[in-house]
């Protein structure tokens, strides 16, 4: 068997036909975000609102139940595997359910789509789960972290951690943590999953006491992120002033510019105070080529172009 042969039988194995998940009489692709929405305008209307519907579907049961999600998701990568959110959507789902490999290979068919490198962190870990730290490490230096989000800066930073963790390097995992956003003083979307990290590397170094400190920080800005959302969804930042005996709070500057060494990380999303004591202190490249997608895509009855299935087009369906 040649190397296309093989790889035309994994991608039809992800691609099951006639076997679509039921959708709810709730669902419909109106429930996807509105970039997600555009990207689907390519296909047909009765192909894109299937599509839509199922992505939605798994968005809406991932964190229950993966292995649903991710059949809903292989559902709309039969109908429409050209188009960059779906391969997203689909990586994601198989990394929930354990199947790195597949991750792995569908996230770099997104990121040769889609051309964006926000799932890295993601795609480190896949290595991670396939076995080869030393590949996480290499992926993750490839690309320059200061072009990164912050968010995804945070999550590339956990990621390569771990695989430091995974070479039994743990100085090194500690140093891969100490990056700007680790500021126990305030609290995004993804503070209280990178203190989380630094406390579990620091136990590993037996400093048990500065572990339970940052532990203790992940809590409190995880409270800190629920109660914003629950107030004002457009809070920017609210910030502790360690030196004020009654530990008042004060808003940090909301014109969101840089500081004059240009090192603040860009806001992407929102944040909120910690309350914090007095005391404290602070694969092998397995990348799809275009022509054996189509070949696949073809096969399986998809139009390579529209990414509309050809059977669907006499009887649309009635909708990891």
């Amino acid at each position: 068997m040649t190397e296309e042969q093989r790889m035309q039988r994994e991608l039809r194995s992800v691609r099951p036909r006639h076997d679509d998940p039921e959708l709810p009489d709730d669902i419909s692709s109106a429930d996807l975000d509105r970039l997600a929405r555009n990207e689907l305008k390519t296909l047909t209307k009765d192909n894109a609102e299937a599509v839509g519907a199922h992505l939605a579907m798994a968005a809406r049961v991932i964190d229950e139940d993966p292995e649903l999600a991710h059949r809903h998701v292989m559902s709309a990568a039969r109908r429409a595997g050209r188009i960059a959110v779906v391969r997203e959507s689909l990586a994601i789902t198989a990394y929930a359910t354990g199947d790195f490999a597949l991750a792995l290979r569908e996230l770099r068919t997104y990121r040769r789509i889609s051309g964006s490198n926000s799932q890295l962190p993601l795609m480190v870990d896949s290595e991670r789960g396939v076995g080869r730290p030393d590949r996480a490490l290499e992926l993750g230096r490839s690309v320059d972290r200061s072009t990164l989000p912050a968010g995804v800066q945070v999550a590339l930073a956990i990621a390569m951690s771990g695989a430091r963790l995974d070479l039994g390097e743990t100085e090194a995992a500690l140093a891969e943590l100490d990056i700007p956003q680790l500021d126990p003083k305030t609290a995004f979307s993804y503070s209280a999953e990178l203190f989380s990290a630094y406390a579990e590397v620091l136990e590993e170094l037996g400093r048990v006491d500065e572990a339970a400190q940052w532990n203790e920080r992940a809590d409190r800005a995880d409270a800190a992120q629920a109660s914003a959302a629950d107030i004002d969804e457009t809070i920017e930042i609210l910030e502790i002033d360690e030196e004020d005996t009654d530990d008042e709070y004060f808003d940090v500057d909301d014109s969101n510019d840089d500081d004059e060494d240009g090192d603040e990380p860009e806001i992407d999303e929102p944040a909120a105070e910690i309350e914090e004591s007095e005391e404290s202190d602070e694969i092998d490249e397995l990348e799809v080529a275009d022509e054996v997608i189509d070949v696949v895509l073809t096969d399986s009855g998809v139009d390579p172009a529209t990414g509309t299935d050809e059977e669907s087009d006499a009887q649309a369906p009635t909708h990891e």
